[in-house]
């Protein structure tokens, strides 16, 4: 897999997810809703980690910088 998420996608992913849990965890969010975000953010991190998106290839978007040399 090729990355196509840029460094400020990713930390902003990962920002969405953290809150998402404080939110949950000082049970602020429950039930469904609760659920359908937690799963959400489960998402974030993963396509955080390994740095690719599958709905980006699906619309065509890359915000990884490219290399010139």
């Amino acid at each position: 897999m090729k990355k196509n998420m840029g460094v400020t996608d990713r930390i902003t992913r990962l920002v969405i997810a953290a809150i998402i849990a404080v939110l949950y965890f000082t049970n602020i969010i429950t039930g469904t809703l609760a659920i359908v975000l937690l799963i959400i953010a489960g998402v974030f991190v993963v396509t955080t980690l390994i740095g690719f998106c599958p709905l980006y290839t699906l619309f065509g978007i890359n915000t990884c910088k490219t290399k010139t040399t």
